[in-house]
């Protein structure tokens, strides 16, 4: 109907087949993808991450705490807990699949308009590979951590497009005796 604002946003599945998006409510809430990524985008490998930066896990908590995050189940199991302070919802395509203390979503429309109902003016989306990819064009901001390394992993960050992004902030960090790579936090805007 008329009131219920709505969003469209076309998302390309893996059999690259567009998929119109329809979120009702979501007039005003800031969709942002936090992540950590190499160089060359790798951002994990066997369900782990690749680096330990504590500044980073800091930035992140400080950015989503108090807000929905939206994850795959790889990556919830990889974390082993609900995130505290923050609505955790995870999107599986197991129906029977159940933890405590997170909602349960059946796709990224679903924890999307899930989030929504929480009344949080933010949602992020915090990984893994593929709802990152499903992401990108329902994001209107990239938090991304880039490492300064070329690592092997087996889950990666898309390239983001700087014909539909651009760099809004960065700044950049040494490597020190508590990080091993240098990193800069880059906040990305869409165009």
């Amino acid at each position: 109907n008329e009131t219920s604002a709505s969003i469209t946003i076309n998302i390309m599945n893996e059999t690259t087949d567009k998929k119109a998006l329809k979120i009702p409510g979501l007039n005003g809430i800031g969709i942002a993808m936090v992540v950590a990524a190499a160089n060359n985008n790798a951002i994990g490998k066997d369900n782990q991450l690749l680096w330990h930066l504590p500044n980073d896990l800091k930035f992140f908590k400080n950015v989503t705490w108090g807000f929905p995050v939206i994850m795959g189940r790889k990556t919830f199991e990889a974390v082993n807990k609900p995130l505290p302070g923050r609505t955790n919802i995870v999107i599986t395509s197991k129906a029977e699949w159940k933890a405590d203390g997170v909602v349960t979503a059946s796709d990224l429309e679903d924890a999307i308009q899930k989030a929504g109902e929480t009344n949080a003016r933010q949602i992020f989306i915090i990984g893994g590979g593929e709802i990152y990819k499903q992401s990108m064009l329902v994001a209107d901001t990239i938090y991304l951590t880039r490492v300064d390394a070329e690592l092997d992993g087996d889950t990666y960050f898309p390239v983001i497009d700087e014909n539909s992004w651009k760099l809004d902030s960065e700044e950049d960090f040494p490597a020190d005796a508590k990080h091993a790579y240098a990193y800069s936090f880059q906040v990305w805007k869409k165009k």
